[in-house]
């Protein structure tokens, strides 16, 4: 697989994000639908270098990781799976986040599973 360069990753990015929004609605947890803000990679140690995205609640805020991004599919996961965090309580998320691991995380379990049964509508 080959990864995308910035531009062509925030070009898909914006038209992902859109469909995304239009497939699944707003929050009733924020005011607006979150920022879309594309980064080389996370800068902290403790970020797995494999991270493609995260949603930061404080910011409303979906960050792409473009050099973890390596195709089509690998965006479009990553923008559902970040939104769907979006679209989640936040109290219940921090909470979720604190006291389980990742793997037995029910918001993540749930962001997963939209990932798979829209990424490729989202591609389209």
């Amino acid at each position: 697989l080959i990864t995308m360069n910035k531009k062509e990753t925030e070009k898909l990015a914006i038209e992902y994000l859109r469909k995304v929004i239009d497939l699944y609605g707003e929050s009733k947890y924020y005011k607006h639908t979150p920022y879309l803000s594309l980064e080389s990679s996370p800068m902290a140690d403790e970020y797995d270098p494999e991270l493609k995205g995260e949603f930061v609640q404080d910011e409303n805020e979906i960050i792409v990781y473009f050099r973890n991004i390596k195709s089509k599919e690998d965006l479009a996961r990553t923008i559902i799976h970040e939104y769907i965090h979006y679209l989640q309580s936040p109290t219940w998320l921090t909470r979720y986040n604190n006291e389980c691991f990742y793997d037995e995380n029910p918001y993540e379990k749930q962001a997963f599973i939209a990932e798979d049964l829209n990424w490729k509508e989202i591609c389209k």
